[in-house]
This record gives C-alpha cells, structure tokens and sequence, in this order.
C-alpha cells in the first residue's frame, strides 16, 4: 500500500483556473496515448490469430497449428519472430517516450507531436503495404515511436 505525506502551509487559496475547451481538448488528447495501445493490443491479437494473417507471413506457426490440434493456443504460437513482431511496438514505444521529453524540452511540443503524427502515418504505411515479416516489423516499430510520443 503506497503512502503519502501532506504539507499544508494554513492558507486556503484555492486554485481559480477554469476549465476551457483548450483544457478539455488537451485532456482528450492525451487521453488517445493510452487509446492507441489498447486499440493496438487488440488488433495485434486478433490478426495473429487469423489463419490468412499466418499464412502469409508466419507459415512455420501456420503449420504448427494446423498439425496438432490437441496443443493449447499458449503453446501455439512459440515463434520468436511472431513476438518479435507483437513486442516491437511496445518497445519501440517505450524508448521513444524516454527521448520525447528530451525532444519536446529542446524543439517544443508542435515539433515533437508532428515526429509523433508523422511515425504514426509512415508506421501504418508501411504495415499496410507489407510484403514480409521484417515491413511488418518496421511498421511496427514506427508506430511505437509515434504511440511513444504521443504518451
């Protein structure tokens, strides 16, 4: 259980901002962060788990599972280039949330949200158009250093 400790100085100011539209966008913007993982770990999970999706680019798990039906699924998908291809946002992500401060700190935040849009769009373009497993995984990666900037 985590504790805390209170200073309290005996004035009673209290705080006098408003909330604006500025404040609520803001809110809401920060907010998509934390969006955009869960929406990631959600299509990562299904499309892994689509027969097509394994066809094309991880046929050695495709087989795997299609020989032996009696394996459960967590024993399935043992492929180190399936994680690989699952983990590369996740870590991708985290080192690009540890340079955007430095990166938001020396440019400002218009700069360091345009890397973040400009990974984002580049990461969904090169995902889309992917023709192995390393486009995926680049694809990947750009959209972890586009989540990780907007974290």
């Amino acid at each position: 259980m985590a504790g805390g400790l209170a200073m309290y100085d005996g004035s009673h100011t209290q705080y006098n901002g408003r909330t604006t539209w500025f404040v609520i966008a803001s809110c809401i913007g920060a907010a998509m962060g934390g969006a955009i993982f869960g929406y990631d770990i959600g299509v990562s999970g299904g499309v892994t788990s689509m027969e097509t999706f394994l066809k094309k680019f991880f046929p050695k798990v495709y087989i795997k599972m299609k020989e032996d039906t009696k394996i459960s699924n967590y024993c399935k998908f043992d492929s180190q280039l399936l994680t690989s291809f699952t983990s590369s946002l996740y870590f991708a992500g985290l080192f690009a949330s540890l340079i955007a401060s430095s990166t938001t700190k020396v440019f400002g935040r218009k700069v360091s949200i345009f890397v973040g849009g400009l990974s984002v769009l580049a990461g969904s373009a090169v995902g889309g158009s992917a023709l192995n497993v390393y486009m995926l995984i680049l694809g990947r990666v750009l959209l972890g250093i586009g989540v990780g900037f907007a974290n």
